[in-house]
């Protein structure tokens, strides 16, 4: 067998991961009320038979008012734990670790699913889906965008009720037995929102320069990191950039990723944009997009602010994949749509990149399906 880089094992406290490989986590706005249901056991089942080092659990509103629709998943009501528990039973008995991302919406909550038309909650959906529409909230009084409703800005009270809830859920999801709790500071929801000059306009300690507009989200990663296990490993998503004129520079955003790694953040998961608008020039951030193109962001984390990065962003084949590994580009590897496609992604790229035992080529797979498969290699080798 060769081994690759991909496939090495990575230690993160006391946490092993068996190889370098994430599966991303993906919306899938399903659930009701914020409980799982079959349908998540059998989704993210599904990625723990095919061989990922570690499974992410999409994002997880810590409030009501903290979903993006009413098919988010959730954890703010013990009634949650139990059927998330079961997905990381079932994640971890296949031999991978199970990780959840913990969001608030913020201002671009309160919409419709995506295949209902992505756009506002309006009477006439609510009426229909029994539905009802909440409140959105975010650093200071600005819509994300024309058809959105303008979110309140919160008061110092409201900022101590979020980071509570945020720090409810993150001991929900111990109890539930997750190995990795994530934090999603990126792609424009409210923690990102009170990092980016524009969306933060406030006069208080909370706004302005780059100390008071990163104060809140820094407390929140503080007060989560004291209520996650000292042996777990915890991941921030971070917006690399902007990519919107006058918005975050990625010079911010290292200085915040060493700050993140004082406060015990493990790994950060890099990827960009979200916050709304578009970039009127190259200045503004944002280039083409192509395979790994976001890749660099994971490296410059790594790199200068010394902390481990997992890198995103269509990397769709084993040997890209394996190379960002072994030029020290990042620690992990984050696989989104290409997952969808292919849950067995992992267990393929291992065949892919001959780290295989050719004698026995499905013996990484679930036993349940590599007896059968490695018997039928034998038949097959046996008629060459």
């Amino acid at each position: 067998m060769v081994m690759t880089h991909l496939f090495s094992p990575l230690r993160l406290r006391e946490l092993t991961l068996r190889n370098r490989i994430a599966i991303s986590p993906m919306c899938t706005y399903s659930a009701k009320e914020g409980v799982a249901n079959d349908f998540h056991v059998a989704h993210y089942g599904r990625f723990g038979f095919g061989g990922a080092g570690l499974v992410m659990l999409e994002a997880t509103a810590t409030a009501p008012e903290g979903r993006i629709s009413h098919g988010d998943l959730g954890l703010w009501d013990d009634a949650q734990i139990e059927p998330l528990a079961r997905i990381a039973s079932l994640v971890k008995a296949q031999g991978g670790a199970v990780g959840i991302q913990l969001c608030h919406a913020g201002r671009k909550a309160a919409r419709q699913r995506p295949w209902h038309g992505n756009g506002p909650l309006g009477e006439e959906d609510l009426q229909q889906r029994g539905e009802t529409r909440w409140p959105l909230v975010s650093p200071s009084a600005i819509a994300f965008g024309p058809d959105y409703d303008t979110p309140s800005a919160l008061d110092e009270q409201d900022m101590a009720t979020v980071t509570q809830q945020f720090v409810d859920a993150v001991q929900r999801a111990h109890v539930a037995g997750f190995d990795v709790v994530e934090l999603h500071l990126a792609h424009g929801f409210l923690l990102h929102s009170f990092m980016s000059p524009s969306t933060n306009h406030r006069e208080d300690a909370f706004g302005g320069d780059f100390a008071g507009r990163h104060r809140f989200p820094l407390q929140v990663v503080a007060a989560a990191r004291k209520a996650w296990p000292a042996e777990r490993p915890l991941f921030t998503r971070v917006s690399a950039l902007d990519g919107v004129d006058a918005g975050r520079t990625f010079d911010e955003t290292l200085a915040f990723a060493r700050e993140l790694g004082k406060v015990g953040v493990d790994v950060i998961d890099c990827s960009s944009g979200g916050i709304g608008g578009h970039s009127a020039s190259t200045a503004g951030g944002g280039g083409p997009r192509g395979y790994g193109f976001q890749v660099p962001y994971a490296e410059r984390i790594r790199r200068e602010a010394g902390v481990a990065s997992m890198a995103v962003g269509l990397i769709t084949e084993p040997d890209l994949a394996n190379s960002v590994i072994a030029e020290g580009r990042a620690d992990l590897i984050a696989i989104g749509r290409q997952a969808l496609v292919n849950p067995n992604w992992p267990l393929h790229a291992e065949a892919s990149l001959g780290h295989n035992d050719p004698a026995a080529p499905f013996h990484n797979w679930p036993e349940q399906y590599g007896w059968w498969l490695n018997g039928r290699q034998k038949i097959i080798n046996a008629m060459r």
